[in-house]
């Protein structure tokens, strides 16, 4: 058995045991390479595995272009879920339409607005959600476990391609012929939204395309940060529901002189 086929046979044995032990189990599919792969190995082995997709409203035609063909080619069902159209309102109207790119708190909160906020509305009431990510991603990602308790969101979370390289994604992308974002083709290995997202040069590290204009130890959007309070929940602005802007950010402020040592 080939190495690649071994991995394979990982990712369907814990997919298998997230479906069993954790329903309802869901995969958060960002349309990325990595989650192309997971769709084809759920569709063949765990279609009872939800699959759900955040659209941020800033989306590139060709990420629209392959949730659409995600849905025809694998016939199974893609819930997508969208940002509150008040937090969008009241992010712009304070920072302006593109404000992410004047601070990396502002940046956040609008990942906030647009990400975190419809995430934990698709993940309410789950038992497990899946995710893409590998070790080999990004300098932010090199504590990932394959699973572990998700504390912000109050379920298990698997990271089934945790040990996989680029070089195995692409290998299985081919082999089994999985359709995938042809932005990928134009040097674009990381995905996200269309103003936080450029193509990449030969040799430049995969992640150096996402937040181009920041520090690499800031470039998570808050989805996966579950040991960074500050950043899973944004920064200056609320959930639904919650308290205005700037009372959301007077918490967080005092979170932070809680939580800095004495």
């Amino acid at each position: 058995m080939s190495d690649l086929q071994s991995k394979i046979g990982q990712v369907i044995a814990v997919l298998a045991q997230a479906a069993r032990n954790y329903a309802p189990a869901c995969f958060a599919n960002s349309l990325g390479a990595e989650d192309m792969v997971l769709t084809d190995l759920i569709a063949k082995h765990q279609p009872d595995i939800g699959i759900f997709s955040l659209d941020t409203g800033r989306l590139p035609q060709e990420t629209y272009d392959l949730m659409q063909e995600v849905r025809q080619y694998y016939g199974l069902p893609l819930t997508v879920y969208f940002p509150d159209g008040k937090l969008v309102e009241e992010y712009v109207a304070r920072h302006g339409i593109n404000g992410f790119y004047d601070s990396v708190e502002n940046r956040k909160a609008c990942c906030f607005a647009r990400k975190v906020e419809p995430l934990r509305r698709a993940l309410k009431g789950k038992g497990a959600w899946i995710t893409g990510m590998r070790r080999d991603q990004a300098v932010t990602r090199g504590a990932l476990e394959l699973s572990a308790f998700d504390a912000d969101n109050g379920l298990q979370k698997f990271n089934p391609l945790l040990e996989w390289s680029n070089k195995d994604v692409w290998a299985y992308i081919r082999q089994h012929d999985v359709p995938y974002n042809k932005l990928h083709d134009q040097f674009y290995p990381s995905l996200g939204c269309a103003p936080c997202t450029r193509s990449v040069t030969p040799g430049e590290d995969i992640r150096a395309g996402r937040w181009w204009w920041e520090d690499p130890a800031n470039k998570e959007c808050g989805l996966h940060m579950s040991n960074a309070r500050r950043v899973a929940h944004g920064t200056g602005v609320q959930p639904v529901g919650g308290a205005s802007l700037q009372a959301g950010r007077e918490r967080i402020q005092a979170d932070t002189k809680q939580e800095a040592p004495a």
